[in-house]
């Protein structure tokens, strides 16, 4: 028999799935993270294997052949490719054994997070055409225009204090004298205590930095002249990868972690406004945090903390480094003394 293009594209898919015991992703904290539900926390029956199979292959061999092309696109580039939106009933469902799942909720568990197990886990990324829609007949079902919520630990663990190296933003009424259009942040990049490259300003809403994505456009870190030779800093470049994705959204800032590695986060609206010390935050790979809020950063009081007191910016920065920690749990007690990270400075004019 001639196999169509149709069933071997289905079976690229089904190759393609994501692994049973999570994305394999490394855990390089070293101290207990943020997110709960991290992948690869539960592992399916092996039972199910061949029935997911069968109804995976079901399902796939009813979507059109242009729809498999999208869905095999944005899964062998594991999100790098920027795919097109996959438009599919969202009220259907799929029966797996006893359970009956929401046809997008099981795409996304076979592609994606075999752990899943809730719709309210997941937060649509803005770039999706189905992002804020309530309800639409057709939904977006492609697994990699979504993210795992971060949820916060109660209490989070008491990791470490401000550092004092902060940026001042440039004036926003020169831009404007210039022509230029306002900036919402700007994005500045360090290695330890070097920052490397110039202030980057932001006026789209929404941005992706990386070090290397196949069709990426914004703030390629890969492109900027460093004289650093540390070993570690060139080890911790070489893991971006695909970076993050930060965007403004109506109820705040999002941080979407695209790379294979845990970032870490440092924000003053990410904690409780009466706490004297601000938090770092572990956001595994696929998973995202509304890292800063507009409305809240704009009441905060400051802290009665010596460092944090020093700095000019109090409330409007957020610390990101990649792939290591830092703080009480770590031996690096400053984000400072970290290979690779971002400080992203708001604009609360």
């Amino acid at each position: 028999m001639f196999r169509t293009k149709r069933s071997g594209l289905v079976r690229r898919l089904w190759r393609s799935r994501a692994p049973a015991e999570g994305d394999g992703d490394a855990d390089t904290g070293g101290a207990a993270g943020c997110c709960l539900g991290k992948p690869g926390a539960s592992k399916p029956n092996p039972g199910t294997e061949a029935e997911l199979k069968a109804l995976t292959y079901s399902i796939l061999k009813k979507i059109k052949e242009k729809q498999l092309e999208v869905l095999l696109q944005a899964v062998e580039s594991r999100g790098g490719a920027r795919s097109p939106c996959l438009l599919l009933p969202g009220k259907a469902d799929a029966r797996l054994g006893q359970q009956s799942f929401p046809l997008p909720l099981l795409l996304y568990k076979v592609f994606r997070w075999p752990d899943l197990r809730h719709s309210s886990e997941l937060k649509r990324l803005s770039c999706c055409e189905s992002y804020g829609k309530i309800n639409p007949d057709l939904v977006c079902c492609n697994p990699h225009h979504m993210s795992r919520l971060c949820e916060l630990e109660s209490p989070p663990p008491p990791y470490s204090r401000y550092p004092t190296d902060f940026l001042k933003p440039p004036d926003s009424l020169a831009l404007q004298e210039r022509g230029e259009q306002p900036h919402w942040c700007v994005v500045a990049y360090w290695e330890e205590k070097t920052r490397v490259g110039r202030l980057y300003s932001v006026q789209e809403p929404s941005l992706d930095i990386f070090y290397d994505l196949p069709q990426g456009t914004g703030f390629c870190l890969g492109q900027l002249a460093s004289d650093n030779k540390s070993q570690l800093v060139q080890m911790v470049r070489a893991k971006i990868g695909y970076g993050i994705q930060l965007s403004r959204e109506p109820d705040g800032v999002w941080v979407y972690n695209r790379s294979c590695y845990p970032i870490f986060i440092k924000s003053a609206t990410l904690d409780n406004p009466d706490s004297r010390t601000l938090l770092v935050h572990k956001v595994f790979p696929g998973f995202s945090i509304k890292a800063f809020d507009f409305e809240k950063a704009g009441s905060l009081q400051r802290p009665n903390d010596h460092e944090f007191s020093q700095q000019p910016r109090t409330g409007f920065t957020v610390q990101i480094s990649f792939v290591k920690g830092w703080g009480q749990c770590y031996t690096r007690q400053f984000i400072s003394s970290c290979p690779c990270w971002l400080e992203v400075i708001f604009n609360n004019r």
